[in-house]
């Protein structure tokens, strides 16, 4: 039997709060895509949970896992696959790369070259992928959480801001809390090995069929007008803001929409708030903006100014 949206949450947060301490938001942001039908580019430094935090979604999903370590000499066969010849039929047989999996770990996505990164954009864009002149789909759900190192440029090839596009959301995995180290500490002296989400308890409580279900209900959240608009008003001001050299696109009004009704739905809500777009709206638009130099030496972020322009543009009533 499927569970509601509410339950849905609940569920998931109360299994990877076993392995992730202190990165609440990137939890619900992580549900929130996954049910929108998005991906995730995950910025953090070494060492604050990326891959733990992968690896306990699909074990709490029950969904078939799949990591990709990204290199400058990586090709896209490497990831989707490619034909083998076979001595014993002397036929040419597809062999499907890591890419055809439910969640994937894209780990230094900008150590890959833009070949391989295109190809696994496609992927997320398509759900699925062109195999040696045959279109073949990518399983259902399909989730990518890539991820990318912000302080070791050298070796890298950033992702371009038409690539970042294409995610739904950049959250940022800052350190946590020294509360929160305590308790990762406290953990481990107590014998969890936070490494491994089975060993750590984390347990198969929902599968492919609740987020189907899930993604019905979210189907059923009224969108205000009014709602709407303060979405395209706010999409707006970034590309008005003497700031911002480019601002939100079209594609990230369409995506902040749907985050709001996903948000709507595991908030307990049968409807779309100002509230519940205002507080997507950072990690949905910080990757798209690009600032000008004048404002990056100020000191300006896209966050400050993502901040500023939810001052500037009332929301409805």
């Amino acid at each position: 039997m499927t569970v509601a949206a509410t339950e849905f949450y609940a569920r998931f947060h109360e299994q990877l709060a076993k392995t992730i301490v202190g990165h609440q938001e990137a939890i619900r942001l992580c549900a929130i895509a996954l049910v929108a039908q998005g991906h995730v580019l995950l910025e953090g430094v070494p060492g604050t949970g990326k891959t733990l935090l992968a690896k306990s979604i699909a074990r709490a999903l029950a969904l078939d896992y799949g990591r990709v370590q990204f290199t400058p000499d990586l090709m896209p066969a490497d990831i989707v696959g490619t034909s083998v010849y076979e001595l014993s039929t002397r036929t040419f047989a597809l062999r499907r790369g890591p890419i055809f999996t439910n969640v994937l770990l894209a780990d230094e996505i900008n150590r890959a070259p833009a070949k391989v990164q295109s190809a696994l954009l496609e992927a997320m864009e398509e759900h699925g992928v062109t195999l040696e002149g045959q279109q073949l789909a990518l399983p259902e759900p399909f989730f990518v959480l890539a991820t990318q190192n912000p302080v070791e440029y050298e070796g890298t090839y950033p992702l371009p801001e038409a690539q970042q596009d294409r995610f739904l959301f950049k959250v940022r995995l800052d350190y946590p809390s020294p509360a929160d180290e305590m308790e990762v500490l406290r953990r481990w002296e107590s014998g969890i090995e936070l490494r491994d989400p089975i060993k750590a308890g984390v347990e198969a409580v929902l599968g492919p069929e609740d987020i189907e279900a899930c993604r019905a209900q979210v189907a059923k959240v009224v969108l205000d007008e009014k709602i709407r608009r303060y979405v395209v008003d706010l999409a707006l001001a970034t590309r008005s803001a003497p700031e911002v050299a480019l601002g939100a696109s079209t594609r990230a009004e369409v995506l902040l929409m749907l985050a709001a009704r996903a948000y709507a739905a595991f908030d307990g809500h049968d409807f779309v708030t100002p509230d519940h777009v205002k507080a997507l709206l950072a990690p949905a638009f910080r990757h798209r903006l690009v600032l000008r130099p004048e404002a990056e030496v100020a000191g300006q972020t896209a966050d400050s100014v993502l901040e500023a322009v939810a001052g500037r543009v009332v929301p409805p009533r």
